[in-house]
């Protein structure tokens, strides 16, 4: 698969992936080993919790997030590195069933002044479920190979 370098991302261009499932199992799976508190792994004691029922805990729904990430289509970027998350909001959560979608779309980008072979960019990430309610949003910002041949005439 062809991936998008620095010089051929543009501003306002947005990038989709998914539906990913989020199982019942999988949320229990998941919580038992990263965060193991009785609302992610228990469903008698998640139906007496705020919630009102089992949820996904805001680490699986970042790790959704990240694997949907290199999916990201028309094509995705030439991803070096992530650098950050700003502005990281769950407002809604996740819960059995729930199919998430992924959309990226980019804000800003950079031009590195001491590496000519990279950039950075920064994008509006919204993970949403089936009903377009969002569960996972924030501005990523990661580092983008440049054109191998445009970094010989910066």
């Amino acid at each position: 698969m062809t991936r998008i370098y620095f010089e051929d991302a543009e501003i306002g261009t947005t990038r989709k992936a998914g539906p990913y499932l989020v199982s019942k199992e999988e949320i229990i799976q998941f919580a038992k080993q990263y965060d193991p508190i009785p609302r992610h792994i228990d469903e008698e004691a998640a139906a007496r919790s705020i919630f009102g029922g089992l949820t996904a805990s805001s680490a699986h729904t970042f790790a959704v997030f990240i694997s949907l990430t290199p999916k990201l289509q028309p094509r995705p970027l030439h991803v070096l590195a992530g650098m950050g998350w700003d502005e990281l909001r769950l407002p809604n959560p996740v819960r059995p069933g729930d199919e998430l979608s992924l959309e990226a779309t980019i804000l800003e980008k950079l031009e590195s002044k001491s590496k000519p072979d990279r950039g950075i960019v920064r994008n509006q990430i919204r993970l949403c479920n089936q009903r377009n309610e969002i569960a996972l949003q924030c501005i990523g910002t990661i580092l983008v190979a440049r054109r191998p041949d445009a970094k010989a005439s910066a």
